[in-house]
C-alpha cells in the first residue's frame, strides 16, 4: 500500500509494543500530516532522550544519571534488593509506595528457545552485587509466565547457599499476566503478601 519513506516509517512504527500494521499506518499518516515544526520537535525529543539514557552501572536500569536516583538514594534500604525484568517495572512498583529498597534490572527473562541464557539476564552482575552487599532479602518481582517461572527457579537455585531470604510476589498476580497491566492496588497487595521461594 505505502512505498518509499512512508513504508519505511510504517515498518519502524510496527516495532513499537502493541502497534500492529493498521495502527502503524494511522500513526505514520498522522505524523506526516502534522505541522512540520511539531513533527520535527517530536523526533528531536526522541533523539535526545534515546541518546541521554544509559544503563546504571550498579542496578542496570535505564537512567539519565549514573548511578541512578534509586542507587544514589541514601534513604533506601540497602539490604533489600528487588529483581525486575525491565526499568518500567521499577516505576510500577514505586507507584505502590510499598517498597523502599534497591532494585536490579535483569533486562530479559530466561528463554532457552529464544537463546536467552544466564549471561543475557545480567546474572554475573547480579551475583557480584549480592556478594558484595549485605542483602538480607531478594525479592523476585517477575511476571508469572513460563519464562518468569524459569527465571525464578534459576535464581533461587543459584542463591540457595547464600545467607538471604528469597521471596517472590504473591500469586495475586495471575499466571501468564504482565506486571505492566496490573493495577497499583493488586501490585501493592502482591508485594505485601510475597512469600519465600523455598516454600513452593
Amino acid at each position: 500500500m505505502f512505498s518509499g519513506l512512508l513504508a519505511e516509517l510504517v515498518q519502524n512504527l510496527k516495532k513499537l509494543p502493541g502497534i500492529g500494521s493498521k495502527s502503524a499506518q494511522r500513526l505514520a499518516m498522522y505524523l506526516i500530516g502534522m505541522e512540520k515544526a511539531k513533527a520535527l520537535e517530536l523526533s528531536e525529543s526522541i533523539r535526545k532522550t534515546v541518546e541521554s539514557y544509559t544503563n546504571c552501572s550498579i542496578c542496570n536500569m535505564l537512567t539519565e544519571t549514573d548511578p541512578c536516583l534509586f542507587c544514589a538514594d541514601a534513604n533506601r534500604k540497602d539490604n533489600l534488593l528487588c529483581i525486575v525484568e525491565n526499568t518500567q517495572d521499577i516505576y510500577l512498583i514505586e507507584n505502590t509506595h510499598e517498597y523502599h529498597g534497591k532494585y536490579f534490572v535483569l533486562g530479559n527473562l530466561l528463554s532457552p528457545l529464544d537463546g536467552i541464557g544466564p549471561d543475557d539476564i545480567n546474572f554475573p552482575k547480579l551475583l557480584k552485587l549480592v556478594e558484595t552487599n549485605k542483602i538480607s532479602e531478594l525479592i523476585l518481582a517477575l511476571n508469572p509466565s513460563a519464562e518468569g517461572e524459569s527465571t525464578i527457579s534459576f535464581l533461587a537455585s543459584k542463591f540457595e547457599g547464600h545467607q538471604l531470604n528469597i521471596t517472590r510476589l504473591s500469586t495475586g498476580l495471575p499466571f501468564g499476566g504482565d506486571i505492566e497491566y496490573t493495577s497499583s492496588l493488586t501490585l501493592a497487595n502482591a508485594l505485601k503478601r510475597r512469600y519465600s521461594v523455598k516454600d513452593n
